[in-house]
């Protein structure tokens, strides 16, 4: 029996749907090469209606990192040979047991295997959205290995297989990902918003790095069972969807900090109400929140919102810059639209020249 022959029904039909007849067509090309950002939800995916297709109970937003994110390549080999940072991935890696599943949807009899070589510039499994767009740019190299031409809508129902959130890395700036109401799926879908922000930039504040103890995956399950707070959730993430749309509309840095620090906050909260808790803040997390409230006192228009994981991102202004480089000398500060110092040349992305 053949591997794909077992693969899940769900997400089989979704990528024959999306890709149609050019299913199983031979590479058009020897290699596909591409970038995706890593993005930093200010309204958040948590939580699941179906966990095969990943779909969300709720739409969500997000502001990509920029030049934060990975670069990947991939090509057709005689078998799987799968390398990340440089490292070539055991057989019982659970990464390369995740990755070898998810490039199964897109084996055929002119592509058996793959050879892939990925490189994180953020770090993995650290709450910063590195899975995102990790298969992100793995459904975008594979675009350009077989010449789908796929429109960034039927890319993000790709990438969403592999991650929930890779569906909003497969564009730069403002991504809006649609809850969507299919069973199967195929609605449920990002697209970048028009909206932009020349001098919005984004801080990285790393206070713990290493894989967090508890994946997104399994959290998000915990606090959909168990958390007396989550049945508030959905109406909370409407009111915030809300109030960023308006806030993007107006250019309004306040209210649009305001909405995304009590939304991540918000996030938190169920998952310490979970039972177990999922508590991934340290007492740095605390620390840096509480210099960020010290901050904004002292006039300091800063804003700070959280993924599942203790880091922080701060949202701000060009013109604080310095400020919070004299504060806080280890934040990474990027401008979300830029990719020049991604760090690897050669690759593409939809939208980018």
């Amino acid at each position: 029996m053949s591997r794909r022959a077992v693969l899940p029904d769900a997400r089989r039909r979704a990528v024959t749907a999306v890709l149609g007849r050019q299913w199983g067509r031979p590479p058009a090309r020897a290699v596909g090469a591409a970038y995706a950002p890593a993005n930093v939800a200010l309204v958040k995916y948590w939580g699941k209606r179906d966990e095969v297709l990943n779909l969300p109970n709720t739409d969500s937003l997000s502001l990509s990192l920029g030049p934060l994110g990975t670069w990947t390549s991939i090509r057709p080999s005689d078998r799987d040979r799968f390398r990340m940072n440089g490292r070539c991935l055991a057989a019982n890696d659970p990464a390369c047991t995740r990755l070898r599943a998810y490039l199964d949807l897109f084996r055929g009899p002119e592509c058996p295997a793959f050879e892939v070589e990925s490189r994180n510039t953020v770090p993995t499994a650290a709450g910063v959205a590195s899975s995102a767009s990790a298969y992100a740019s793995i459904a975008i190299a594979l675009d350009m290995l077989f010449g789908w031409r796929l429109a960034p809508g039927e890319l993000s129902v790709l990438a969403r297989l592999g991650s929930g959130s890779a569906a909003r890395s497969i564009a730069l700036g403002f991504v809006r990902w649609r809850r969507g109401r299919r069973s199967d799926g195929l609605d449920s879908r990002a697209e970048p918003l028009s909206a932009t922000w020349p001098g919005l930039r984004v801080g990285l504040w790393m206070v713990r790095r290493g894989a967090k103890a508890v994946g997104s995956r399994e959290a998000m399950r915990r606090c959909g069972r168990t958390s007396p707070l989550y049945a508030a959730w959905p109406a909370t993430v409407a009111a915030d969807l809300r109030e960023v749309l308006a806030a993007l509309r107006a250019r309004d840095l306040e209210r649009l900090g305001t909405a995304a620090e009590g939304n991540a906050l918000a996030m938190h909260a169920t998952m310490i109400a979970a039972r177990p808790p999922v508590i991934y803040w340290t007492g740095a997390t605390l620390r840096a929140l509480a210099e960020v409230a010290a901050l904004r006192r002292e006039g300091v228009a800063v804003w700070a919102t959280m993924d599942a994981g203790p880091n922080l991102k701060l949202l701000f202004e060009v013109r604080e810059e310095r400020a919070l480089r004299e504060r806080i000398p280890a934040l990474r500060i990027v401008d979300p639209w830029d990719v020049r110092d991604a760090g690897a040349g050669g690759a593409e992305m939809p939208g980018v020249e």
